[in-house]
């Protein structure tokens, strides 16, 4: 429930023990962002963008008749994007999608194999390349959800809710949804080009390092503590490196894609920040497609 500016029992009014404000609808979330009418510590998911910095939802909600013009009243993320009644709903469809496939492919031996990003499923060390080179670019696609065994859709669908719902929410779901793919592809295009062509890969954890990138860069924007982040960056990278069978083209790709479109999200100026967005990740498309001939025109 909403409290009142200047309410004793307001996050702002806790004790010295208090390390740092807290939002004030989301009592477990430091922050260093505070509302520019009533000074209340928000976080990413309460923020509404306004002509200047960022109001609560409490304030947007009391503009009428206060000189907030209608524009700056709509309901908008850090990113511009349109706060949604339900800012994981991109990310329990994901999830949905991604344990389809799984089923399907569990009952299915062949389906697996057409869709994999290059090689065949079960690996096969001396099958010749196929799929992308010979026209299947859907693969690019398709290998972002494709899961090799239990723990592994296990650990990536855990790390896409905890890191999908709060970047959906900051983001809103156009951006979330497009850092989201191009991740995903950015891990597939740089698998393609440096992975063996009689080497068969699943590209679904390329997205979800995307994920990590974007998180990054969001809590550097934000000025939160960046040591829980990195730290579980480093020991996923850590599997990455360590771990045979792994493609870690696919996990370095997705990040690197993931860094790129957050940051250009986040830290957009907002006289120009739809062009700004959707340019870089339009520009990182055009990198992607290509990464994708010049690989194709090698094999074939």
């Amino acid at each position: 429930m909403d409290q009142a500016p200047g309410s004793p029992q307001g996050p702002e009014n806790q004790g010295p023990a208090q390390s740092a404000p807290v939002c004030y609808r989301h009592p477990d979330r430091e922050t260093g962002v505070r509302c520019t009418r009533c000074d209340r510590p928000i976080c990413p998911e309460c923020m509404v963008s306004a002509a200047v910095g960022f109001q609560c939802p409490h304030c947007v909600r009391e503009g009428t008749g206060t000189g907030v013009s209608p524009t700056a009243s709509r309901p908008r993320t850090i990113a511009g994007g349109t706060v949604t009644a339900d800012p994981r709903l991109l990310t329990k469809i994901l999830i949905g999608i991604n344990l389809a496939v799984f089923i399907a492919v569990q009952s299915s031996s062949s389906l697996l194999n057409d869709l994999v990003l290059i090689g065949e499923w079960p690996p096969a060390p001396f099958t010749p390349t196929e799929g992308v080179a010979e026209g299947e670019w859907y693969r690019m696609f398709t290998a972002m959800f494709t899961h090799e065994a239990v723990w592994h859709i296990a650990f990536n669908m855990l790390s896409l809710w905890w890191l999908g719902g709060p970047l959906e929410a900051a983001l809103g779901r156009a951006r979330y949804i497009s850092l989201y793919l191009i991740s995903g592809l950015s891990g597939s295009a740089l698998t393609y080009l440096i992975e063996s062509p009689t080497t068969a890969s699943l590209g679904a954890s390329g997205a979800i390092f995307g994920l990590f990138g974007a998180t990054a860069v969001l809590v550097r924007r934000l000025n939160y503590d960046m040591r829980p982040i990195i730290a579980l960056l480093v020991i996923n990278l850590i599997f990455t490196f360590g771990w045979s069978n792994i493609a870690w083209q696919a996990h370095i790709g997705g990040l690197v894609g993931g860094l790129l479109i957050g940051y250009a999200m986040v830290h957009a100026p907002r006289e120009r920040r739809n062009l700004i967005q959707y340019g870089s990740c339009v520009l990182l498309l055009a990198v992607i497609v290509g990464v994708t001939l010049l690989r194709t025109a090698q094999l074939t």
